[in-house]
């Protein structure tokens, strides 16, 4: 039985070309011609006012916080249920992250959690598009207007998703995207910062490029230029962003193959959770997926660790996902909870998730086959 990894790299179009472009170009530093057109073709997939490659989207997260204006003793609300770069980026300013729990159907952040947890301290809200799927925006949305906070989205896995016919990275102040090489569109590591509505563009910019008012400079808007704020060294190389932009020329390709191996595992799987074995993804009726992830909720975690071992013993990779942040040593250290989060602590212990990626193709059969074999 061959190998299955959980996740794997995929050349799909121009990737290898490109590259040789950008060295035969002779600027292997950021912000050259690639990443140019990375940001545009960004832009036009999200609908957002400007974007900024960034080298992760844990950079991205961490600009995003600095644009927040954070301070020691703000608050901002986010999902337990994410990865640490979340938080990450908020502790980093000397923030709290107040976590709080999840909606059982979408596993998406909780709008009426959110609002319990709102106080005089909060800046800002992260919400999480899990799984590629958007969380509700909409009660989020009107959260933030009430309260005056900043919605950042942590679209990681969501790029190509829609919110009712609108693009994530698009719904929020601002948003942030992974290109890891575990995403659909993908560039080793690499990330997205996007920006809706030009008030915190010219600012994002400076504290891009170390702190320096430097795309000023280059647009002839000042005859030099100088440290000015805030700032760290969060471009990617151009390496980076001209296997990015291959990656992104064939974006519907990629996603439409994802979602032809999403709907196979989605009827693979019908008659097992009619019979109460495991229960499938939900895709809330307000969004459209982009076939990012496909998980089981198994009975419980034993269950589930069997499972992981059983694929494991038919050389199939099964991986659980987050550890709640909640409940991780650092979250405890410099985070807070808001109410008991049991639905974040059932999901984490039964959820697996299912190798998924462009060339996986017919050997989508074989995980079935394995998968099948344990559930009976």
């Amino acid at each position: 039985m061959p190998y299955i990894p959980f996740n794997k790299p995929s050349i799909v179009s121009k990737e290898v070309a490109y590259l040789l472009e950008a060295i035969d170009r002779g600027q292997l530093s950021g912000d050259g011609h690639f990443t140019r057109l990375c940001n545009a073709e960004i832009c036009r997939l999200t609908g957002a006012t400007k974007a900024l490659l960034t080298h992760s989207c844990t950079a991205a997260l961490e600009m995003a916080a600095i644009l927040c204006d954070l301070a020691p003793g703000d608050e901002v609300i986010m999902p337990s249920f994410t990865f640490v770069s979340t938080a990450n980026a908020v502790v980093l300013r000397g923030a709290t992250p107040v976590f709080v729990d999840i909606d059982p159907t979408s596993l998406n952040i909780d709008p009426e959690a959110i609002e319990a947890a709102i106080t005089d301290r909060t800046r800002a809200i992260f919400a999480v598009h899990y799984a590629g799927y958007p969380a509700d925006m909409d009660p989020i949305i009107a959260l933030c207007q009430k309260h005056d906070l900043v919605l950042v989205e942590d679209a990681a896995q969501a790029l190509g998703s829609t919110y009712k016919g609108r693009p994530a990275g698009s719904l929020g102040d601002m948003a942030a995207f992974s290109f890891h090489e575990t995403k659909n569109i993908i560039s080793g590591e690499g990330g997205a910062l996007t920006l809706n509505g030009p008030k915190y563009v010219e600012r994002a910019e400076i504290i891009r490029e170390k702190g320096t008012n430097r795309s000023n400079f280059l647009r002839g808007q000042t005859d030099k230029y100088t440290w000015v704020d805030l700032g760290s060294s969060f471009l990617p190389g151009e390496l980076t962003a001209s296997f990015l932009y291959a990656q992104l020329e064939s974006a519907n390709q990629i996603n439409t193959r994802r979602l032809a191996l999403y709907d196979r595992y989605m009827h693979a799987f019908a008659g097992h959770e009619q019979r109460g074995r495991v229960r499938r993804p939900v895709c809330p009726n307000y969004c459209a997926g982009n076939g990012h992830m496909f998980y089981l909720l198994m009975n419980d975690i034993d269950d589930r660790d069997a499972f992981i071992r059983h694929m494991k013993s038919h050389d199939i990779i099964t991986p659980f996902h987050y550890v709640p942040l909640h409940s991780a040593p650092a979250g405890k250290r410099f985070g807070r909870s808001d109410g008991e989060l049991r639905v974040t602590d059932d999901i984490s212990a039964r959820l697996v998730r299912l190798p998924m990626y462009y060339e996986l193709d017919r050997k989508v059969e074989t995980v079935i086959d394995a998968a099948t074999s344990f559930l009976g």
